[in-house]
C-alpha cells in the first residue's frame, strides 16, 4: 500500500449527500478506445467520465466526438499520475501478454508495463473503486496463480479485488464474448461487492434485423485466409453473434451468408450464395454502441475500435450495481471514522 494514510472522514456527510442528490462519481478511464465501458458508465447515469487516455489517436478522436472529458491521447507511461484529476472512479482494462505460466511473479514482469501504469495511477489516485476488464484465460493462466498475484498487488494498494467471468450475451449483447470483470472497492468503505444477475438476451435480428444493406466500402473485404476457414463463422437470426474481434479480415458472417460447411477437422467452405462480414455498423450495433455513431478513421481502424471495447449494453448493468454499492458503502463508512495505514 501506499505510504499516505487513507483518511476516512473524507468521506464526510456532504460527499454522501452529493451523491444522494444526483451528482456522478467522476471517472478517469485509462486504455479508453472508442469508449465503450465509458458509454456504459454514462448511460448508467450515476458515473461521469471527465479523462481519458488512449494511444491509438483515431480512438482518442472517436471518444472525444462524443464525450466532454478530456481526451489525452499518448503513451500511459509517460503521463505523471498528477497530472490526471482526482477522481471517484478508475477504469481501464489491461493487456496480458506478458503473463505466463512460470509462476505469480511474473505479474510484475517488464513485458506487463500496462498492468503496472493501471496499478500505478489507482495507487496514486486512491479513489473508491476501479473497474477492470480482461480475456477470460487471465483466470487460469499460471495455473490461477497470476490472478492470485494481482489480487495481493490490489489489496497491498488498499483494495479488495472482486473478479467474475461473465459473458455479455447474458446482459443483453447479442454476442458470445466471455470477459473477467474485476471490480476493485479500496478497503476502509468496502462492504463487499455482488456481480449482477443476468438480464435477459437478445439475438441478431433483435438488434441488426432491420438495418439497410451496408454499403461494400463499410464491409472488410479481405480475401479469406485459411485461418478463417478452420471454423465455422456463421450465426443465425435468432442466435447470438460470435464475439466481434478487433481485427477486419477475423470479423464473422452476417446471418443472410449462406451456412457453412464443414470438410474436415479445421477445414470449412463457404455455402451457396453471397457471403459476407458483418459491416463496422453491424458490428457496433452487435456491440451495443449506440445507433449512428461514427467512429474516426479507416475502416480496419473501425473494426478495431469497436472489436476492443466493452460492450456499452454490458458497462451499464455493472455500472448501476457499483452505484448502488458504493452508496450504500460511503453512508456506513460516513457514521464510523477510522484510519486505514
Amino acid at each position: 500500500m501506499s505510504n499516505k494514510s487513507i483518511i476516512n472522514n473524507s468521506i464526510n456527510s456532504y460527499e454522501v449527500k452529493r451523491m444522494e442528490q444526483g451528482k456522478k462519481f467522476k471517472v478517469a478511464s485509462l486504455f479508453a478506445g472508442a469508449g465503450g465501458l465509458d458509454k456504459g458508465l454514462d448511460q448508467s447515469e450515476g458515473f461521469e467520465t471527465i479523462y481519458a487516455n488512449d494511444i491509438d489517436k483515431d480512438a482518442c478522436q472517436t471518444f472525444a466526438s462524443w464525450s466532454d472529458a478530456e481526451v489525452v491521447c499518448g503513451n500511459i507511461k509517460k503521463i505523471d499520475a498528477d497530472d490526471i484529476p482526482d477522481v471517484d472512479i478508475v477504469t481501464g482494462g489491461f493487456p496480458c501478454q506478458g503473463f505466463s505460466a512460470a509462476g505469480p511473479r511474473k505479474v510484475l514482469d517488464v513485458r506487463n508495463e500496462l498492468y503496472k501504469e493501471l496499478s500505478r495511477v489507482i495507487e496514486a489516485k486512491q479513489p473508491y473503486a476501479f473497474i477492470g476488464e480482461n480475456v477470460k484465460g487471465l483466470l487460469t493462466l499460471g495455473n490461477g496463480d497470476i490472478m492470485n498475484a494481482i489480487v495481493e498487488d490490489f489489496s497491498s494498494k488498499g483494495y479488495n479485488l472482486y473478479y467474475q467471468l461473465l459473458n455479455a450475451a447474458d446482459y443483453g449483447v447479442p454476442q458470445d464474448r466471455w470477459r473477467v470483470i474485476l471490480i476493485g472497492i479500496r478497503k476502509d468503505i468496502d462492504k463487499g461487492f455482488t456481480f449482477p444477475e443476468p438480464t435477459g438476451r437478445r439475438d441478431l435480428y433483435d438488434v441488426i434485423g432491420n438495418m439497410p444493406e451496408p454499403n461494400p466500402n463499410d464491409v472488410c473485404q479481405a480475401p479469406y485466409s485459411p485461418r478463417y476457414m478452420s471454423r465455422n463463422r456463421k450465426r443465425n437470426w435468432d442466435e447470438v453473434s460470435y464475439t466481434i474481434p478487433a481485427m477486419a479480415k477475423q470479423v464473422t458472417l452476417h446471418p443472410s451468408s449462406p451456412d457453412m460447411i464443414k470438410l474436415d477437422k479445421d477445414l470449412w467452405e463457404f455455402g451457396e450464395g453471397v457471403t459476407r462480414r458483418f459491416s463496422w455498423q453491424e458490428a457496433a450495433a452487435i456491440q451495443t454502441f449506440p445507433e449512428g455513431m461514427e467512429f474516426v478513421g479507416d475502416l480496419v481502424s473501425k473494426y478495431k475500435q469497436i472489436g476492443n471495447a466493452v460492450p456499452p449494453k454490458l458497462a451499464e448493468v455493472i455500472a448501476r450495481e457499483l452505484y448502488s454499492t458504493l452508496i450504500d458503502a460511503l453512508k456506513v463508512s460516513n457514521k464510523h471514522t477510522k484510519v486505514v495505514v
